[in-house]
């Protein structure tokens, strides 16, 4: 088994461990990523509202362009970089002798082209996929969102079950079958993992048999080059400074995402740091708080202007604008409450609360539970 491959065995052949918390980390970027961009959607929904609602086709088209750029440069992708392993284009016969007479290894191993698109499509493409057949199954009513937070209404989707027709018949094979191919996917690749384990194989996921290329630790001669010395900058007057302002626009994206491996994960470490530090149950919080000290009274309500509308206080859960139920309530500065629409075309076009005609931004409105 693999616990015992430094001792005698394969130095190069990573562990299931290491695998297993790579991928782990290819996980998290996601979330991450959308939790950031939908706190800043807050404060710029003009710009970045229709991103966060089509942040799966954003994190592919992203995400195509960084492990590209990782697999053509270190050929592995941005979570195998980070954990120190590389892809390697499997050999029909192991030549341990040719290995050691070429450092860096053989110049056959390094990934080509049609490994590279590859490699891509099960990066970047399957988890897309997967992602989509999720979120349409639960548009279906399937999975434990629809049924945590049933409320009585239904999607035009759910209700068009109903009707007998071929795309309905569809829907529902497809929202009965769906669970089940999830299951088994995920017992397929269990099955690989154990496989791996126990050295039956040496892919750890199938797909890689197709690639044909395997994943194997970081050697000396593979970090050698990260850290040899940098050339000296040439003068500032070779080749002009249309030449050197090209190299440096040429040089700029492959630094930024080079340093991605170093940035991502103290980012996503930054963020569930705040996300841990604001949640209610936070022990900061909870120490900051004293129970002895007396509570903070809210600020009073702004009174109406003259010149705004009018508000009827006695009327709960109504917004002022469009009277009618509040929907998704947002509150604005000076205290008022409106739908969020409503409270976002209007300050959108004067910039001051309908009310107390207090100067307002959109970046001020907070979205509240009533």
């Amino acid at each position: 088994m693999e616990f015992f491959g430094d001792v005698g065995g394969d130095t190069s052949r990573p562990t299931l461990f290491e695998l297993v918390a790579q991928e782990q980390l290819r996980d998290l970027l996601q979330p991450a990523l959308k939790y950031v961009l939908a706190v800043f959607a807050q404060r710029y929904p003009r710009y970045l509202l229709r991103i966060v609602n089509r942040h799966e086709e954003f994190y592919a088209l992203l995400m195509l362009f960084v492990e590209r750029h990782y697999l053509r440069r270190h050929s592995a992708s941005f979570a195998e970089n980070f954990y120190g392993l590389k892809r390697r284009r499997r050999p029909v016969f192991e030549t341990e002798r040719a290995k050691a007479a070429v450092p860096g290894g053989l110049p056959e191993e390094r990934l080509r082209g049609q490994e590279i698109w590859k490699s891509l499509l099960f990066l970047v493409g399957l988890p897309y996929l997967r992602t989509k057949a999720q979120e349409y199954y639960e548009i279906l009513g399937g999975g434990v969102q629809s049924e945590a937070f049933d409320d009585g209404s239904e999607s035009p989707e759910t209700r068009a079950l109903v009707a007998e027709t071929w795309a309905n018949r569809l829907r529902r094979a497809y929202k009965a079958a769906y669970p089940w191919l999830n299951t088994s996917f995920e017992v397929w690749l269990l099955v690989w993992n154990l496989r791996y384990l126990f050295e039956q194989t040496p892919f750890y996921r199938p797909w890689l048999a197709w690639i044909g290329a395997d994943i194997r630790r970081l050697t000396a001669d593979d970090m050698r080059p990260m850290f040899r010395p940098s050339q000296p900058p040439s003068s500032p007057r070779e080749g002009g400074l249309l030449a050197n302002v090209r190299r440096l626009m040429m040089a700029s994206p492959r630094f930024l995402l080079d340093s991605l491996k170093v940035l991502l994960p103290t980012a996503i470490f930054f963020v569930k740091s705040l996300e841990w530090w604001y949640s209610p149950s936070s022990p900061a919080r909870m120490l900051s708080s004293s129970s002895a000290s007396p509570a903070v009274p809210p600020p009073r309500l702004l009174p109406p202007h003259p010149q705004g509308i009018t508000v009827d206080l006695d009327k709960y859960g109504v917004c002022p604008l469009c009277h009618d139920t509040l929907s998704n309530a947002t509150a604005m500065p000076s205290g008022y409450v409106f739908c969020y629409r409503c409270a976002y075309e209007y300050v959108d076009k004067y910039g001051r609360c309908p009310v107390s005609l207090l100067p307002v931004r959109v970046w001020q409105l907070r979205k509240i539970l009533v």
